[in-house]
């Protein structure tokens, strides 16, 4: 199952505060920010598809003219 956008931005929430907690090893961190840039690119991805449905819908193109 595809996780939702808001989904994502809890995982990234929570890969932020791993990466804050003073214990979290140098091996640790370079892990969570390999998993968050992940995530992002993931965001991405979703937002742009929304959007470029956004457009088709409002029967224009990328600058907003319809």
């Amino acid at each position: 199952m595809k996780k939702t956008i808001e989904q994502t931005f809890a995982e990234l929430d929570e890969l932020m505060e791993k990466l804050e907690a003073s214990g979290t090893t140098l091996e640790e961190s370079f892990v969570y920010y390999k998993e968050g840039m992940k995530l992002i690119r993931e965001c991405g991805e979703k937002i742009d598809k929304v959007e470029k449905q956004m457009i088709v819908l409002q029967g224009g193109d990328a600058d907003g003219e319809a």
